[in-house]
């Protein structure tokens, strides 16, 4: 059976296992806190939701697009998580591993933006004409 693009994507993978690294923290703020649960719940579904359209985008300025969307998405998690370690609702180190696993989806979805972004700039080479 064949995959769709994005299930080939290593930054897909990640963004999936940050979902449940993040909804396993989840049950641990305090009640009360139901908002930025939710937040976080939205922001890292939202990563892997942009990844997915990018990923099944055929105009590179669109790709790029969406996963500029993803990026923003995978900030807004870490947002959410320097505010849960700061009111101090989730012990450290599930934090740290959520971080660590946002730094690099970040990073990924930075190359593939640029990857995209230069090749929109770079001229179409002219294929080389066949020799008589």
């Amino acid at each position: 059976m064949r995959e769709f693009d994005h299930e080939r994507m290593e930054v897909y993978r990640h963004a999936l296992r940050f979902i449940r690294a993040a909804n396993t923290i989840r049950p641990r703020f305090v009640s009360g806190r139901s908002a930025l649960a939710d937040q976080l719940d939205r922001a890292s579904v939202s990563i892997a939701l942009n990844i997915a359209e990018g990923a099944g985008e055929f105009a590179k300025r669109e790709k790029a697009r969406f996963y500029r969307i993803a990026r923003r998405s995978a900030t807004e998690c870490a947002a959410v998580l320097d505010i849960v370690r700061e009111l101090e609702l989730v012990e450290g180190d599930a934090i740290r591993e959520c971080q660590d696993q946002l730094r690099l989806i970040v990073a990924m979805l930075i190359g593939l933006v640029k990857s995209l972004e230069r090749s929109l700039l770079d001229p179409p080479q002219p294929k080389p004409e066949p020799q008589p």
